[in-house]
């Protein structure tokens, strides 16, 4: 996986290495080491004080009785500020807009952790295919010559191979669809590994998922989702959002929040002019 820093990166050569390479990328150097502290613990105090979230691609672990052991912390925008200085953060945002458009929003924000012990997930790609398993309930011809997703990985705990690092299987966001066994995915798979403020950003539809922790300690990590302006989020941000934090929000932040972006809208009562068109 290719790594770049805040001086080293080039938003087409990692749009190239997205679509067309081995579909993610890895930044260092982004986030301070007190960020990383401050990020890390609001999520481990709301994990440990919630009850369980809804999570996603533990089927086998819900079975098992270990579904516990994986713990999400949704809508982080409203649980420090630093979470809105990440996902803003002027690297990522210029990536972003080259990849998904200049009006790309957020489709969400949480937090994974795994304890040790976590059963890790199965292969996967993410929202908006992540439920292409269903075929059928996708529009025909779809493919990957455009993207539609864009993930970004904060590592806040060191991602080895012990503590259950991502793994993806490089090149297949090329190729879209849904994993299977016949695959072998976790007989040919890399593991995105790295080190606490370590940032990894990868097209969604690369087969991937966490691994199993076996380390002695926790693997936390900020999850963004991002999508073009005309797909509709997974997470509805403004709706988990106070009406302080939305007035007070930063040009950057609210146009991935999509406060920006008016639809849907109820026509029948928007004001009367001309919305859309070239003049």
């Amino acid at each position: 996986m290719k790594t770049f820093t805040a001086d080293t990166y080039d938003p087409v050569e990692i749009v190239e290495e997205l679509l067309d390479g081995a579909g993610a990328v890895r930044f260092t150097g982004l986030f301070s080491d007190d960020q990383i502290a401050q990020a890390r613990a609001i999520i481990m105090d709301h994990s440990n004080a919630e009850a369980e979230k809804v999570t996603h691609f533990q089927g086998a672990a819900a079975q098992d009785g270990k579904i516990n052991l994986q713990r999400r912390v949704w809508n982080l925008l409203a649980k420090g500020d630093v979470f809105a200085d990440m996902a803003t953060h002027p690297v990522l945002l210029d990536c972003l807009r080259a990849f998904l458009g200049t009006d790309m929003v957020m489709g969400s924000i949480a937090a994974n952790r795994i304890l040790p012990g976590g059963p890790g997930q199965e292969p996967h790609v993410d929202y908006p295919y992540w439920d292409m398993h269903d075929l059928p309930s996708h529009p025909a011809r779809l493919n990957a010559s455009y993207p539609v997703n864009a993930q970004v990985t904060i590592m806040l705990d060191p991602f080895t191979e012990q503590s259950g690092a991502t793994a993806f299987m490089p090149g297949t966001q090329k190729d879209l669809r849904y994993p299977t066994e016949a695959d072998n995915f976790f007989d040919t798979c890399d593991r995105m590994l790295g080190n606490p403020g370590d940032t990894v950003l990868f097209f969604g539809a690369a087969w991937h998922c966490a691994m199993p922790n076996t380390a002695d300690h926790d693997r936390n990590a900020v999850l963004s989702n991002y999508v073009p302006k005309w797909v509709k989020p997974l997470e509805d941000l403004p709706a988990g959002l106070s009406q302080d934090f939305k007035d007070s929000a930063s040009a950057e932040l609210r146009q991935i929040i999509g406060l920006n972006h008016p639809y849907p809208e109820v026509l029948d009562k928007a004001d009367a002019m001309n919305a859309e068109g070239r003049t």
